[in-house]
């Protein structure tokens, strides 16, 4: 069975139409969503749509910090706060009482077949900690095993794409996976893998990010997939939305 994973999408039509055609080419099974549904793009309605509709087909979808955003707007705070707040306030009028409806019960994490599935980090989920490095993914991984919910932890957030795995020591060592590629995870061997923004990548390349994790191989395959960010970063422009958002998009940044 294949598990396609795609995080923060971030309100990206056309990036989240992309990965799911793809998905679907690699003979995925089941959908699930790892949070920030929403948030600095231009179509937060046709995303919640789609994704409402998978949910109805069995997909699994978790709350992000920014879908918690949309549900209530906070009030704005310096520059950067402004934009975001600027972005939480346009989103939350966008939406309709069934898109907020569908948001407000969306589960922090989801826990199934030896997988841990969770927006930021399983180390106080709500707190929205990013699991940015090897100390982090390690107090993610600890808690996840506490708690009797691994041996495997795959996570949004960072809008990177990183896997952390525990070999003969207790320490998580980083891997930086080669997309298209799939990586053996084994059970007997716990890790933290990040999956990657849909919506929003930062490390340099605009195109999409999400992957597969296949439970019968017990491998994950990390992908990168081209999609119309110029279409995407133009839709947001013509929202009146702040053009930085539009910018992150051209510049994969």
């Amino acid at each position: 069975m294949k598990l396609a994973l795609i995080s923060d999408i971030h309100a990206n039509r056309q990036a989240l139409q992309a990965c799911l055609a793809h998905a679907r080419q690699q003979g995925v099974d089941q959908f699930a969503f790892l949070g920030d549904l929403v948030g600095y793009g231009a179509d937060p309605v046709a995303v919640l749509d789609e994704v409402m509709n998978l949910a109805l087909q069995g997909a699994l979808v978790l709350l992000g910090n920014h879908d918690e955003m949309a549900l209530n707007p906070p009030s704005a705070q310096g520059a950067e706060a402004t934009l975001g707040s600027q972005s939480a306030q346009w989103t939350h009028e966008q939406l309709s009482a069934a898109h907020r409806e569908f948001l407000s019960h969306l589960p922090l994490t989801v826990a199934q077949d030896g997988l841990l599935l969770v927006h930021a980090s399983a180390d106080h989920p709500a707190s929205w900690r990013y699991v940015d490095g090897e100390a982090a993914a390690g107090r993610c991984l600890d808690q996840a095993l506490a708690e009797q919910q691994g041996p495997h932890v795959l996570v949004g957030h960072v809008h990177h794409q990183t896997l952390y795995y525990r070999g003969a020591g207790r320490n998580l060592m980083r891997f930086d996976p080669t997309p298209g590629t799939p990586v053996p995870t084994p059970l007997h061997r716990p890790m933290v893998g990040c999956v990657g923004s849909c919506g929003q990548p930062r490390d340099g390349d605009a195109r999409a990010m999400y992957a597969v994790y296949d439970r019968t191989l017990q491998k994950i395959t990390f992908h990168r997939v081209p999609y119309n960010h110029a279409e995407a970063a133009a839709a947001i422009r013509l929202a009146g939305l702040p053009a930085y958002f539009s910018q992150r998009l051209e510049r994969g940044r």
